[in-house]
């Protein structure tokens, strides 16, 4: 049974994401503070934390913050907040998806079992030897799921990684934001691809010598992004 961590201060709607996910399977426990919840999180018992970002104690994007540094399991932000930069800022953080409230937990449930079933698909159990893919500095390990620039082993959530793994697999292929949306996120998320030049300057950060000056995921202004060998 898969368990999900809700860190939510609003019991109604803390509740009411619990029992609908216990319909439907899932095992779920609630902690109303953000400190508690951070606590609770870094147990690494969890398959799936869905947070507010207002919460008591400590707020949502330094819980994200500080879970992405030890784990890369879905991170779902539930909030009240709608405007554009706090999506922005809770993406760049390291969540993997933004709800925003009033919204319908049939959603939210289709959500949680879409991260989930991405996610293990990312992880992977073959024990098949390691498939390599390699440009110039870059090595990624599709086996293990490991990541190296110039031999420094770097850090990346599971759609920077499932978006890295899709343009170097394909180099020189131009891929428009829409495309790359579609074959991550799929139909099951209801979202916009503003969320795709977020990640994109995120992998940039990790793994170019000069992300203002790329050497690997190239912009096409108007088109979308490309690998370049």
């Amino acid at each position: 049974m898969k368990q999900i961590l809700i860190i939510e201060d609003d019991i109604n709607i803390a509740e009411m994401e619990r029992d609908y996910l216990q319909l439907n399977g899932y095992k779920v426990e609630i902690v109303n503070d953000g400190a508690e919840g951070l606590k609770l999180a870094m147990q690494g018992i969890y398959d799936v934390i869905i947070v507010d970002l207002m919460l008591p104690g400590k707020d949502g994007y330094e819980i994200i913050k500080e879970i992405r540094k030890r784990f890369e399991i879905p991170i779902i932000v539930v909030s009240a907040r709608t405007e554009d930069i706090d999506k922005i800022r809770g993406l760049d953080f390291g969540a993997d998806d933004y709800l925003t409230k009033p919204f319908s937990p049939a959603e939210l449930t289709a959500r949680v079992k879409s991260h989930i079933n991405r996610y293990e698909r990312l992880k992977g159990t073959s024990i098949a030897e390691p498939e390599l893919i390699t440009h110039r500095g870059l090595e990624i390990n599709t086996s293990s799921h490991r990541i190296f620039v110039y031999g420094k082993e770097v850090q990346m959530t599971s759609k920077e990684y499932a978006i890295l793994l899709l343009l170097a697999s394909n180099p020189n292929v131009v891929f428009t934001k829409e495309h790359i949306f579609d074959r991550i996120w799929g139909d099951e998320y209801y979202g916009d691809t503003a969320t795709i030049p977020v990640h994109i300057q995120k992998i940039r950060k990790k793994i170019e010598k000069d992300p203002s000056n790329p050497e690997f995921i190239e912009t096409l202004w108007g088109t979308g992004y490309r690998f370049k060998i």
